[in-house]
C-alpha cells in the first residue's frame, strides 16, 4: 500500500510535468506564430510607407519643378517688359538728342543776330548820345534866355514854388489840425476843467515857506560868545553833534544854521534854544541835549507820518515809509513844504478818482506817497521818482502804486490812469497860485525869455506874459497871419517855450489876430 501510493504519486508527479511540457511546447507555438503575424504586418506597414513616401517625392519634384517653369516665365516676362522700355527711352534720348542739336542751332542763329542787333544798338545810341547833348545844349539856352527875360534864375523860381507848395501844404495841414484836434478835444476840456474845478474847490491847501537855513534868535549877542567858546570848542561841538554849519556874524542878536538836510537842521534849531535857555553850554551838555532832541525829532517824524497817513484815510502802510513820509515834514520844494504837497496830490487824486471811477483808496496812497523819495536823495543817487518807487517795491506796495511813483515825472512812460492821476494832481499842487516861490530875478528872467520867445517868430508884433507867467498872449499882423497860420503858429511857439524854458506847471499860448475897419461919420 505503501509503495502504491507511491508510485501513483510518481505518476501523478509525471502526468504533471508532462502536461507542463505540453503546455510549454505549444504556447510557444503560439507566440511563434503570433510574432510571424506580427513581423507581416510590419512589413507590410514599412512597404505602404515606403511607397507612400515615394508618391510624395514625385508630387514634390513636380511642384518643385512648375514653380521653376512658373519663375522662369515671370522672369522672362519682366525682362521683356523691360526691354521694350528701354528700346522706348532709348527712342525719346535719340529724339530729344536730335531736338538738342536743333535748338542748339538756333541759339547760334539767335546769338548772331543779337550780336548784329547789339552793333546796331550802341549805333543807334551814339546817335541818340549827340542828339541828347544837342537837346541839353537847346534847352540851356531856352533856361539862359527864359532867366534873361524873367529876371530871376532857375533856382530861385524853384524855391520860389517850392516855399509856395510848402505854405498851401502846411495851411492845409493847420486846417485838418484844426478840425481833427477841436472835435477831440471839446469833450475832453469840458470834463477836465470840471474835474480840475471840482479838486480845486474841495481842497485848498496850507501853505508854508521854507528854506535851507534856520534862524535861531538870541537874547543878547553876548550868547555868540558862549555859543562859540573857548578857542571854538562849543560851535565845533555842535556841528559835530548836528551835521550843521553855524554861521554867527554881525547879525544882531540871531546865530544862522545852515545845510540841506532838514531834519539834521530842525535837530541843530531846538537843541541850540534848549542850550540858550538852559544857560550850561558845554560840550557835554551839546551831546547830551543833541541826543535827546534827536530822539525827540524822530518820534514827531513817526507822528507826523501816521497823522499824514490817518488824514488821508490810508491804512497797512509799512513803518518804515511812514517814517519816510514823516521827514517830508522838514523837506521843501520850491520853498513848498513836501509833507503838505504830498497831502495835496493825495487828496486831489481821490477827487478825480472818484470823478472818473478809479479806485480811491488806490488813488490816494499813491498820491501820499509819490515822493518819498525826496526823503532820502540826498543819501540816494538817482531821481526822486526812482527812488521812491524802488522803498515802495522794498516795503511791500502794490505794483500799480509803484509804477505811479516812479511816472510822476515821466522817468518811465505812464501805463495807467493812475500814473497819469498821481501827475495831474502833482501839476495841480505845484502851480496854484501861491503854492511855490522863486527868486524875483529867476522869475523877471524867465518872463522876459518867455516874451523873447514868441516874438521872434515872423508876424508876431507884440507879447505879453500875464497871470505870473503862467500865460502868454501874442498879437500878430493880419495882414501876414492868416487864421489856418495863427493856429500853426501857437503850436510852433507851445513847442520852442517846452524845448527852451524851464518852468512849474503849464503855460497857455494865446495867438491872437483882429482886422479893424476904422470909418469917419460926418
Amino acid at each position: 500500500m505503501g509503495m502504491s501510493a507511491v508510485y501513483i504519486v510518481m505518476l501523478v508527479g509525471a502526468g504533471l510535468i508532462g502536461g507542463a511540457f505540453v503546455g510549454f511546447f505549444i504556447r510557444k507555438t503560439l507566440l511563434e506564430n503570433r510574432i510571424e503575424g506580427i513581423e507581416a504586418y510590419s512589413k507590410r506597414i514599412l512597404a505602404e510607407a515606403q511607397k507612400e513616401a515615394n508618391t510624395i517625392k514625385r508630387e514634390a519634384a513636380l511642384q518643385a519643378k512648375d514653380a521653376v517653369y512658373q519663375m522662369k516665365v515671370e522672369f522672362e516676362r519682366e525682362c521683356g517688359e523691360k526691354k521694350e522700355n528701354l528700346l522706348i527711352l532709348e527712342k525719346r534720348l535719340l529724339h530729344k538728342t536730335e531736338q538738342f542739336d536743333k535748338k542748339f542751332e538756333q541759339l547760334q542763329k539767335r546769338e548772331e543776330k543779337i550780336s548784329e542787333k547789339e552793333q546796331d544798338i550802341e549805333r543807334i545810341r551814339k546817335d541818340i548820345q549827340k542828339k541828347e547833348d544837342e537837346y541839353n545844349r537847346l534847352v540851356a539856352q531856352q533856361r539862359q534866355e527864359l532867366e534873361n527875360l524873367a529876371g530871376i534864375s532857375m533856382e530861385e523860381a524853384k524855391q520860389i514854388l517850392i516855399s509856395s507848395m510848402e505854405m498851401e501844404a502846411k495851411h492845409d495841414g493847420a486846417k485838418l489840425i484844426r478840425r481833427i484836434e477841436g472835435e477831440a478835444k471839446a469833450e475832453a476840456d469840458r470834463k477836465a476843467q470840471e474835474i480840475i474845478a471840482l479838486a480845486v474847490k474841495r481842497y485848498a491847501g496850507d501853505y508854508a515857506a521854507e528854506k535851507i537855513v534856520s534862524v535861531v534868535s538870541l537874547p543878547n549877542d553876548e550868547m555868540k560868545g558862549r555859543i562859540i567858546g573857548r578857542e571854538g570848542r562849543n560851535i565845533r561841538a555842535i556841528e559835530a553833534a548836528t551835521g550843521i554849519d553855524l554861521i554867527i556874524d554881525d547879525t544882531p542878536e540871531a546865530v544862522i544854521l545852515s545845510g540841506f538836510n532838514p531834519v539834521r537842521r530842525q535837530v541843530a534849531k531846538v537843541s541850540l534854544e534848549r542850550l540858550i535857555e538852559d544857560g550850561r553850554i558845554h560840550p557835554a551838555r551839546i551831546e547830551e541835549i543833541v541826543a535827546k532832541v534827536d530822539k525827540e525829532i524822530e518820534a514827531s517824524i513817526k507822528e507826523a507820518g501816521e497823522q499824514a497817513a490817518f488824514d488821508v484815510g490810508v491804512h497797512g502802510i509799512n513803518p518804515e515809509l511812514i517814517k519816510l513820509i514823516g521827514r517830508l515834514k522838514y523837506r521843501s520844494s520850491y520853498a513848498q513844504n513836501v509833507l503838505q504837497h504830498s497831502l495835496e496830490v493825495s487828496f486831489l487824486c481821490g477827487v478825480m478818482a472818484a470823478e472818473l471811477g478809479v479806485n480811491v483808496k488806490q488813488a490816494k496812497r499813491a498820491g501820499l506817497l509819490h515822493d518819498i523819495g525826496k526823503a532820502v536823495d540826498h543819501e540816494v543817487e538817482g531821481p526822486h521818482a526812482l527812488i521812491g518807487a524802488d522803498l515802495a517795491r522794498k516795503h511791500g506796495e502794490s505794483p500799480q502804486v509803484i509804477h505811479a511813483i516812479a511816472a510822476h515825472h515821466e522817468d518811465v512812460p505812464p501805463e495807467s490812469i493812475l500814473a497819469v492821476l498821481v501827475q495831474a494832481a502833482d501839476t495841480l499842487s505845484g502851480a496854484r497860485p501861491g503854492a511855490r516861490q522863486e527868486m524875483l530875478e529867476s522869475y523877471v528872467n524867465r518872463l522876459e525869455k518867455l516874451e523873447e520867445i514868441a516874438t521872434s517868430f515872423h508876424g508876431v508884433s507884440k507879447s505879453f506874459a500875464i497871470q505870473a507867467g503862467r500865460e502868454i498872449r501874442i498879437m500878430v499882423e493880419s495882414k501876414l497871419v492868416d487864421d489856418d497860420h495863427a493856429y500853426m503858429l501857437c503850436n510852433e511857439i507851445a513847442k520852442k517855450i517846452e524845448k527852451e524854458l524851464t518852468y512849474p506847471g503849464q503855460i497857455k499860448v494865446t495867438v491872437i489876430r483882429e482886422t479893424r475897419a476904422v470909418g469917419y461919420a460926418k
